[in-house]
């Protein structure tokens, strides 16, 4: 059961709404959608969703600092581009791709416009 913190403060954490992919991750995925103040309980610790985060987004389980690489499935996806905080939404807001210049791949020549 996931629950608002503003709405009632004294209701249980959830530890359902998000999955952790692996143990090495500074991030976990959420499950569902979740509203900003929602509870959650991840890695033993209780923590409150800073704002909405939709279904499949990344949430930061502890404080990431500017430059400090963001871990899904155990490998580096790319770095924070300011600090994170836990709680937070994780997504291009916050994070920069050390793999390709844009989040728009035809802007590195990909499929997109490309001649056969």
């Amino acid at each position: 059961m996931t629950t608002n913190l503003e709405e009632n403060p004294e209701a249980p954490a959830d530890p359902f709404s998000t999955v952790e992919l692996h143990p090495d991750d500074n991030i976990v995925v959420t499950k569902r959608g979740l509203s900003a103040g929602t509870a959650l309980v991840v890695r033993d610790r209780e923590m409150a969703i800073a704002q909405d985060v939709p279904m499949g987004h990344k949430i930061a389980v502890r404080r990431i600092h500017r430059g400090e690489k963001v871990v899904k499935f155990g490998a580096p996806i790319g770095s924070a581009a300011r600090r994170i905080e836990a709680g937070e939404h994780v997504h291009l807001h916050n994070l920069r791709s050390d793999y390709i210049p844009a989040h728009d791949r035809s802007a590195t020549g990909g499929a997109k416009g490309a001649e056969s």
